[in-house]
């Protein structure tokens, strides 16, 4: 049997220093208006107006109903 004590162990290395992210900054009231109208006029393109596929009458049109189709008889 040994007699001799081991040695310590050298300590662990220091832990990293994390740097904090910058804190938000405040946006000007300038840049805040033009980023409102910016997603108000996408809204207003992305609005019902493409799924809507007759005027406010309805179809004017005759529907075309006496033609024979391949699939039909």
């Amino acid at each position: 049997m040994c007699s001799r004590r081991r040695a310590a162990p050298p300590p662990p290395p220091p832990p990293p220093v994390e740097v904090p992210a910058a804190p938000p900054t405040q946006a000007s009231e300038a840049v805040k208006s033009v980023r409102k109208g910016e997603k108000k006029a996408a809204a207003q393109l992305q609005g019902r107006k493409s799924t809507i596929l007759t005027g406010p009458r309805g179809l004017m049109a005759e529907a075309d109903i006496g033609r024979k189709s391949l699939l039909g008889a």
